[in-house]
């Protein structure tokens, strides 16, 4: 598979995580969504190409409205695009969002782009009245809504899940064409809905080896060409951290990996995890930790083997001290991010080597 590399783009995602301090305490959300901040000027500084926040309603992740942060960053960077990962549009108003990101995309002269997803976190939906047996019926209307508001005005849309629109305007008017994603965690059918709708294509891929993404990488091609649209972009969001050595990075991520996936998994049924199931993800699975020699060869044999274009680290998983997000961040945009792009275009060459095994 041919691929350009300087065509890749790179992002960072954070969820704002509450971290702890030097000495293990936890940190205020306040403080919280200042760090987020920095931690965007500072993938701005070093060349990263994209910086995403996602939308949690709970106490364990500190950003709430990610728009709102992204606006604080519109001001203080001045090339990297500011996105979401995910806003929960099931249960929100896709206008008022199209609205929001219209806004951003002023104040940030044109780097605001949109992720959009059903979200796997359903707090959103007690908290602001929505019924969790609407779970598809809400994501596929208002994906709808938000498209059909995207492509242009006036606004025609009538559905089920409110009322309908006749000859509707927002304001502000985009300027452009606002880059507009759908996050998908491995389902067919969203696979195609995404297609469908004309949009890129974000898989999360947060458990398992990325390889086995290929078959809906493929669909998705696939049913964008049957539907008679334009190839899309796909992109991949995954968790990792970058440090000095592999050691250093294991040690720092290990202990916040396993508390979040334990805090989630006994909301959610799932058995205790250890260090055992760290390390197999670390080496065989979606989790991109090390140094950034052994993170940049795992993140081109995921470029390669999808043949995506994009790639996103979730660089905040669990409760890591700020310093250590920011030493990842500075690694992860002068170190990493340079030495895929060397990896992909040694592949391409006519003696391609081979990527060291990871």
């Amino acid at each position: 598979m041919s691929i350009d590399p300087g065509s890749i783009t790179f992002g960072l995602d954070t969820f704002g995580d509450v971290t702890v301090d030097g000495a293990g305490d936890p940190v205020a959300p306040a403080q919280v969504i200042r760090d987020i901040v920095a931690q965007g000027e500072l993938a701005d500084q070093v060349g990263i190409d994209h910086f995403s926040i996602g939308e949690h309603h709970r106490p364990d992740f500190a950003v709430s409205a990610p728009d709102m942060v992204l606006a604080s960053l519109a001001q203080r960077t001045e090339r990297i695009t500011l996105g979401t990962a995910v806003i929960v549009l099931s249960s929100d108003d896709p206008l008022r969002v199209v609205e929001r990101f219209s806004t951003l995309d002023a104040l940030s002269q044109g780097r605001a782009e949109l992720t959009v997803g059903r979200g796997s976190f359903t707090e959103s939906f007690p908290l602001f009245g929505f019924a969790m047996q609407d779970y598809e019926t809400l994501f596929e209307e208002k994906l709808d809504l938000l498209v059909t508001a995207l492509a242009g005005e006036p606004i025609t849309w009538s559905g089920t899940t409110r009322a309908p629109l006749k000859q509707q305007s927002l304001h502000p008017a985009l300027e452009r064409e606002l880059p507009t994603w759908v996050a998908v965690g491995g389902s067919p059918n969203s696979v195609i809905r995404t297609a469908r709708h004309g949009l890129p294509l974000m898989l999360a891929i947060i458990g398992g080896p990325a390889q086995r993404f290929a078959p809906y990488v493929d669909l998705f091609h696939e049913a964008t060409t049957k539907l008679g649209g334009q190839r899309r972009p796909v992109g991949v969001h995954s968790p990792g951290h970058v440090a000095a050595t592999d050691a250093a990075a294991r040690e720092q991520l290990a202990t916040h990996w396993i508390h979040n996936r334990n805090e989630i998994g006994r909301e959610r049924g799932w058995g205790p995890s250890g260090l055992a199931e760290f390390e197999a993800e670390a080496d065989h699975g979606a989790l991109y930790v090390g140094s950034p020699e052994t993170v940049a060869q795992k993140i081109a044999q995921t470029i390669t083997s999808l043949g995506i274009d994009r790639f996103d680290l979730k660089y905040a998983s669990g409760p890591m001290p700020h310093e250590q997000l920011m030493e990842s961040i500075r690694l992860y945009g002068t170190e990493v991010i340079p030495r895929v792009r060397e990896l992909l275009a040694e592949a391409q060459a006519p003696e391609g080597s081979a990527f060291d095994e990871v």
